[in-house]
């Protein structure tokens, strides 16, 4: 008796009209394991009729199964193709990759850039490890470049101080949501060969003179990471770019190199490795992402905009409160030129105004009941890059702007959804704190 195809097969299996087919889901999802997945992203609070509706729900779910055909395709498919064209078409770019992680993506982008060993990376001294994984591994030297202490990004002007013939490529990361002054970083990136990957993890959705983020260097991307302005169910990246030697090898550099253009003798395809800016080899790693993924993605780019527009207005509270308290000094506003993602809400103080520095401010502020933290500690105080030969102190000194700030003067909070009465709490928590800083107390 043969089976017809009822969906989209992964490449390795025959899907359609067959005696005994044999299918890309070894084991499919039931009705009992949709209802555990409903209870995991919607669980009882507690609430007196939870257990009542979700005896409906269950009841459903299973009426539904006795009429519904099965996924039979849960990576790499339909979704993933869809995420993969809204990004496109969002964020004005030729290539997307939707992969598992934004660490993978930024992978996949150094090794077309063809960073290895011996060659240089300037990327902030503030961000995430992630940001300076992969150069790492393979030998690459990073040189952090100074922040802005308005923005706490990436200082051009330091940036172009410390290129040398060994530098490959920069790395502007868009902290906090915030947009990096990409012009003059693109204008030192042309004049000296070098390639650009913006590291926008916190950047999705903002806008740089009417450009989106993430689409202006030669590579750019994000994080859907749980705690970011949107998700893709915990985990997952977008990897953009314009470049066409690039672009088309996106989808090889996400899944080890497999090249169905290509077979080998009595098999179904070859591996090709990644050829990068330089025409070297690159060996693929596998940064395959699920369906799953990918539709939460869709799901939650649909309401993106008013997520940040929501952003927006609450930092704009933020500001109008702590602007009249002095000693403090408020997140930079939006321009006409610039659109940020208000991911975090930057807090900075004036440390001889105020009678203090951030680390009593924080504590003050834990105290209150206001989660604070200062993204990100110093990249080159972690061991690792200690035991990997680096000088903390000698790379402290030419970044005094990090030194200054990060230890006295600025961390973030929060701006999700709060209510308006959190929303007034925080503000007014915050100069609470400052004026009790100035009193001494």
């Amino acid at each position: 008796m043969s089976e017809k195809k009822s969906g989209g097969g992964d490449f390795r299996y025959a899907v359609g009209e067959s005696k005994v087919p044999w299918h890309a889901v070894g084991e499919f999802f039931n009705s009992e394991d949709v209802l555990e997945m409903v209870k995991f992203i919607l669980p009882d609070d507690g609430k007196a009729d939870y257990q009542e509706k979700l005896a409906t729900v269950a009841a459903n779910l299973e009426e539904l199964a006795k009429s519904s055909g099965k996924a039979t395709k849960l990576t790499l498919g339909k979704k993933v193709a869809e995420a993969e064209e809204i990004s496109r078409n969002y964020f004005g770019s030729k290539y997307a990759c939707f992969l598992d992680n934004w660490t993978g993506g930024m992978e996949i982008a150094y090794k077309l850039a063809g960073i290895g060993a011996g060659d240089e990376v300037i990327m902030p001294a503030v961000t995430f490890i992630a940001t300076m994984a992969y150069p790492l591994s393979v030998g690459a030297k990073i040189v952090f470049a100074d922040i802005d202490p308005e923005t706490i990004n990436l200082d051009p002007a330091d940036v172009a101080r410390k290129i040398t013939p060994k530098t490959k490529m920069i790395v502007p990361v868009h902290l906090g949501g915030y947009p990096v002054d990409m012009d003059p970083i693109m204008e030192l990136a042309a004049k000296h060969n070098i390639m650009v990957m913006e590291d926008a993890a916190h950047g999705m959705g903002g806008a740089y003179k009417g450009r989106k983020l993430g689409s202006i260097g030669h590579f750019g991307g994000f994080s859907l990471h749980e705690v970011k302005n949107i998700n893709s169910l915990g985990e997952g990246g977008v990897l953009l770019t314009s470049e066409d030697f690039a672009g088309s090898q996106l989808a090889g550099g996400r899944f080890l190199g497999l090249d169905f253009t290509r077979k080998i003798k009595d098999w179904l395809y070859d591996i090709s490795p990644l050829t990068d800016r330089f025409g070297n080899p690159q060996v693929a790693q596998n940064h395959s992402a699920t369906e799953i993924q990918a539709l939460g993605m869709i799901l939650q780019m649909k309401r993106l905009d008013q997520i940040i527009a929501i952003r927006r207005e609450a930092a704009e509270y933020m500001n109008k409160v702590l602007s009249q308290e002095e000693g403090i000094l408020v997140e930079k506003a939006d321009t006409a030129d610039t659109y940020g993602t208000h991911h975090l809400y930057l807090l900075r103080i004036d440390p001889e105004v105020v009678g203090g520095n951030i680390q009593t401010l924080s504590k003050k502020l834990q105290e209150k009941g206001l989660t604070n933290i200062t993204h990100f500690g110093p990249m080159y105080r972690f061991k690792i890059m200690k035991d990997l030969g680096y000088d903390e102190e000698a790379i402290a000194k030419t970044c005094p702007n990090t030194e200054k700030m990060f230890y006295h003067s600025y961390t973030h909070l929060p701006l999700y959804p709060l209510t308006r009465e959190q929303l007034e709490y925080q503000a007014q928590a915050v100069v609470e704190a400052v004026r009790e800083m100035k009193q001494g107390k």
